[in-house]
């Protein structure tokens, strides 16, 4: 997957992947996690989720990366919040009380440039990568967070129905991405309404991975 295709998707305004609420896995679930107040929680490929608002309001500190600028400038705007922009190495950065958001490619972010992370909540970042760069992300992930602790959504699907994104993986695979490093837990698994393109039968679980 091409960065062009994102930048195109956000260019586009072709973002039916963007929420308008918060997740409510997220909601249902975070509390397992069990982050003191003020806990920093790092959102890789963040677009302008409505999970950042939430998160804010629920009093933990956020960090995220994301590829396309546009996303990262609505995302303020829609938090009536004016930031501090500077660029860092490749990257740049927007900067408020409580919130950091990188622009550029996660892979040039690094463990220094990231800071302290008590917890990664992908979202919708593992799930977007075709299988080729995975393996490379899930490193990189585990590498700049120091193995924090993560609380990840994934489908489960037919992938020669629907050709993704989201991609589907499987349990199988999220233990060949992780089991190294955290235990695994899978909290919740739902039947996506309708399925993916109204026609693809799906499942979205949600799974805690923490340190042995």
């Amino acid at each position: 997957m091409q960065a062009s295709f994102w930048h195109q998707k956000w260019n586009k305004g072709e973002i039916s992947f963007h929420q308008s609420k918060a997740n409510p896995l997220l909601v249902a679930h975070l509390e397992k996690m069990n982050l003191a107040n003020g806990s920093r929680v790092f959102i890789p490929l963040c677009g302008k989720t409505r999970d950042i608002a939430w998160l804010l309001d629920c009093g933990y500190r956020v960090v995220g990366i994301e590829l396309s600028e546009l996303a990262v400038i609505a995302l303020f705007d829609e938090l009536g919040v004016v930031p501090s922009i500077a660029r860092v190495g490749e990257l740049i950065l927007f900067s408020a009380k409580g919130i950091d958001i990188f622009v550029g490619d996660i892979f040039a972010l690094s463990a220094e440039l990231l800071g302290l992370v008590d917890l990664v909540y992908d979202r919708a970042a593992l799930v977007a990568l075709p299988e080729n760069i995975r393996n490379q992300y899930s490193s990189h992930i585990v590498n700049i967070t120091d193995a924090a602790p993560q609380m990840l959504i994934n489908y489960v699907y037919d992938q020669r129905l629907y050709s993704g994104p989201p991609f589907s993986i499987s349990k199988g695979e999220l233990e060949r991405h992780f089991a190294a490093t955290h235990q695994l837990k899978l909290v919740e698994t739902k039947v996506v309404v309708g399925g993916f393109k109204g026609k693809v039968p799906s499942t979205e679980s949600v799974w805690l991975l923490e340190k042995p």
